[in-house]
């Protein structure tokens, strides 16, 4: 018999039920509580010659995690180190738009675009932290090829699906930015 060795480095992973996590809870649920209660999101200013809010990340729903965990259950052959990441890195921008967009859409409010969210002080940019100059990972991105190389075949979804999933899940549970 054959034993099965799985290591997963989960990257940006953002889902239900996350509240727990306090700090350390997902941009996808901070950005809701913001707007949800301020009526916009802050988001850093440019930072490793990165733009405002264009510093990238490698963002991950809940749901596709369980997939990939599923997939390892059920082929016990598979063993190995694997990123669990979409293999697609998006802005922070992307994040706050999305949210921003399905809370605007669960109100019945059409979408905006991020420079009309700017415009509109619905994002709005605060200065780098000095404390976290020389700290702050401005990128990253999973390499998703040895997943791949396993068998993992299934798509990922993209912030704005998956975030916008996300946040009609919490105004259907009843947390703020109800329409």
């Amino acid at each position: 018999m054959t034993l099965q060795l799985a290591g997963f480095r989960y990257f940006n992973v953002y889902g239900p039920r996350e509240a727990h996590k306090g700090r350390m809870a997902s941009v996808a649920y901070h950005f809701f509580n913001q707007y949800a209660s301020t009526g916009r999101v802050r988001l850093f200013e440019g930072s490793d010659g990165y733009g405002p809010g264009e510093q990238n990340r490698d963002f991950i729903a809940v749901e596709d995690v369980v997939k990939v965990n599923l997939f390892f259950l059920d082929n016990p052959r598979v063993s190995g180190i694997f990123n669990v990441g979409t293999g697609r890195a998006q802005s922070f921008n992307d994040v706050a738009v999305a949210t921003i967009n399905a809370v605007r859409a669960a109100r019945g409010e059409a979408a905006l675009s991020l420079d009309e969210l700017r415009g509109s002080g619905a994002i709005e940019y605060i200065a780098f932290p000095q404390q976290l100059v020389g700290k702050y990972q401005s990128f990253t991105q999973a390499d998703t090829s040895a997943l791949r190389a396993a068998g993992y075949d299934k798509p990922f979804l993209s912030v704005e699906e998956g975030v916008g999933r996300y946040v009609r899940a919490r105004i259907e549970a009843g947390e703020g930015a109800r329409p």
